[in-house]
């Protein structure tokens, strides 16, 4: 009779091994918690843990990855990076190609460390030197950058041209008729017509008159800075 009485039904043994599980108390947080990505701890109010899922770009892998070796610093009047190491110090390959694919990226904290990243990198003591060998690799880059449907995204592809051709002046001009085909189609925009001649202007400026010549092929309409 003893043991009839103390015998347990399984059902309700399951049913109270799952009503004593150790949640804390009076929180509403679960009990395990995923683990924070390094971008979290930089800016943790633009990561939506209940996002939908997307394969990352290579930038944002690297970025996770702790790849990337500058990180963001909010500032009171504005943002800034800060360098784990001296940008001197850093090597261009792959880093310099790296920053370039992030300049497509759309969210924060991304588009900020790209872009300050790329000219903070190319304004080091022989930037040019470190640059040039990596342009045929940087430009297929710069061209997707231009062709891309996101206006931000497309200024920041002109910016980054502009920066890129005042460091490696002439050596851009064998790569610059690949460049030139997304410009023209945006020269068309009324919204981005100034900005799109200002780089053109930039880049004769840097190119010299060999590059006069490459813009005209690809856009007749095109005015010389020079007399």
């Amino acid at each position: 009779r003893m043991s009839s009485r103390i015998q347990i039904n399984p059902e309700t043994a399951a049913q109270k091994s799952k009503t004593s599980s150790p949640l804390p108390c009076n929180s509403p947080e679960p009990a395990i918690k995923p683990q924070p990505k390094p971008s979290d701890k930089l800016n943790p109010k633009t990561i939506d843990p209940f996002g939908v899922y997307s394969r990352p770009t290579a930038f944002a892998a690297a970025y996770a990855k702790g790849g990337i070796p500058c990180r963001l610093v909010h500032g009171s009047v504005k943002h800034k990076l800060q360098w784990e190491c001296l940008p001197e110090t850093v090597p261009f390959d792959p880093l310099l190609v790296t920053l370039a694919e992030g300049l497509r990226e759309t969210k924060h904290p991304y588009t900020f460390v790209s872009k300050e990243g790329f000219r903070e990198l190319l304004l080091v003591e022989g930037a040019a030197e470190k640059a040039i060998p990596l342009l045929p690799r940087l430009v297929p880059v710069l061209k997707a950058t231009l062709a891309h449907a996101d206006d931000e995204v497309f200024g920041r592809g002109l910016d980054a041209l502009v920066q890129l051709s005042a460091v490696v002046g002439p050596s851009l001009n064998d790569h610059l008729k690949h460049l030139l085909t997304n410009l023209s189609r945006r020269l068309m925009d009324k919204k981005f017509r100034e900005e799109v001649t200002v780089t053109l202007q930039k880049l004769e400026q840097y190119g010299g008159k060999a590059a006069v010549a490459i813009i005209k092929s690809k856009i007749p309409t095109y005015c010389s800075i020079s007399p």
